[in-house]
């Protein structure tokens, strides 16, 4: 490990602290015409939200590549550009899900070994994935620390090359590969909110764009649960910031990778950080305006300016990739909750009403008489403290949105007396 960083990955010669290595534009071109026959140009296309967030949006759909994310443009390349000799032994890498789907993907594309280490947590669909096209898995520890310590012993052992999954140089090439296709399909664009995990694809797209459209902005969106690269900005070198449970986990990467620092430090104009609430109100948008099903790192960008942390983005034309399709689908259904909850079209509440006949009919009664539905409805009896003849009824309930929550609340203030209601939470008894 680097010396006196807690958590940082092990020495790759590739990726060295000390020598960091910044990136060239020749880089990503030669990336370009090297990968262009095994890729498809995914589309960039105007968004429907555009009248909503007053700026003109552009989605680039990498979410639509074969393996569901834009990891396969820098695993493809990196795999290209082996040896023969080291084609025959194949690569290793750690990963959490798309840069192993990716580097499996395109391995059996290319006729080359590809062995993943993935956590134990990972979702079996991507593990499964990942074996059906040919690659070796082991699944081997919890979080990305343990994995990266484990294949870095792996490669050792078994001498095949070990693919960083966001800072070896040909995969920030490959990555950059798509801003060029952003700046071909959106010319005149004056934006592009790009996710930052590791930093390989801000890296590799703000150099793209930057060499072709310097005055073009480049933005980066973190979770505030692991806004890695923003405290490494602040530091003027990466640190190494402790990882937390995020709807984001593509993005939870606690060190940022040397080179893509050293590359994307300068030409970053803004870092924003979202908070779960507002990628989970991103991933809901995503579903219900465009018809995409978005993983919670490739929601980042949108998140950001649904938020409204991008007002002098307003009235100008903006890009945001995004990046990844690969959500499992039970935290799909989490999410699209989240997102109800904060977008005030789900609310609980908490009443308390009479238990003789007619006591909850009159309050269904009620919610029924505002166009509320009820989603779930739980009587408590026994650690009432209030009159014998109540019930304590918790509720779930389906609104249209904050102002239809709002007349919520004034109905149960009306007919309930004293009410406290919070974002999402209503409390109300009866006398």
């Amino acid at each position: 490990m680097a010396p006196g960083v807690e958590g940082a990955e092990p020495a790759d010669p590739h990726c060295d602290p000390d020598n960091p290595r910044v990136m060239q534009f020749q880089e990503i071109s030669a990336a370009a015409y090297k990968i262009k026959d095994g890729l498809p140009r995914t589309p960039c296309t105007r968004s429907g939200l555009s009248r909503a967030v007053g700026m003109e949006i552009y989605f680039k759909k990498e979410y639509l590549q074969f393996t569901g994310s834009f990891k396969e443009r820098g695993a493809r390349y990196s795999l290209m550009m082996l040896p023969p000799e080291q084609r025959q032994v194949g690569v290793i890498a750690a990963s959490a899900g798309n840069h192993a789907l990716a580097l499996a993907y395109h391995g059996s594309q290319l006729g080359i070994p590809v062995t993943v280490v993935m956590p134990i947590v990972a979702p079996m669909m991507k593990v499964q994935l990942c074996r059906q096209h040919g690659a070796v898995v082991i699944e081997h520890g919890r979080d990305i620390g343990e994995l990266s310590c484990h294949v870095y012993c792996a490669a050792v052992v078994v001498t095949r090359v070990l693919c960083c999954r966001y800072d070896h140089p040909h995969i920030l090439a490959g990555q950059g590969t798509m801003g060029l296709e952003i700046i071909e399909q959106v010319p005149d664009v004056d934006a592009v909110v790009i996710p930052v995990g590791g930093g390989g694809l801000i890296a590799g797209v703000a150099l793209a764009v930057k060499s072709l459209r310097p005055n073009v902005k480049i933005i980066g969106v973190e979770s505030e649960k692991c806004a890695s690269f923003t405290a490494s900005l602040e530091s003027g070198k990466p640190v190494y910031v402790r990882a937390m449970s995020t709807l984001a986990d593509g993005l939870a990467v606690p060190l940022p990778g040397v080179n893509a620092f050293a590359t994307a430090a300068p030409l970053i104009d803004k870092m924003v950080v979202v908070s779960e609430e507002q990628i989970a109100l991103a991933i809901l948008r995503l579903v219900e305006l465009e018809k995409a099903v978005v993983e919670g790192a490739g929601a980042t960008g949108l998140a950001a300016v649904l938020a409204g942390l991008l007002p002098e983005l307003k009235g100008q034309k903006v890009v945001i990739p995004l990046c990844g399709g690969n959500i499992d689908t039970t935290v799909l259904g989490r999410c699209l909750e989240r997102g109800l909850a904060a977008d005030g079209r789900l609310c609980r509440f908490l009443v308390t009403v009479s238990d003789r006949p007619g006591g909850i009919a009159e309050l269904t009664k009620l919610l029924a008489g505002i166009g509320v539905s009820i989603k779930d409805i739980f009587h408590e009896r026994a650690w009432l403290t209030s009159h014998i003849y109540s019930v304590e009824v918790k509720c779930v309930v389906e609104t249209r949105d904050r102002e239809h929550a709002r007349q919520l609340e004034e109905m149960l203030r009306h007919h309930y007396g004293q009410v406290v209601f919070g974002v999402n939470e209503v409390r109300a008894n009866c006398v």
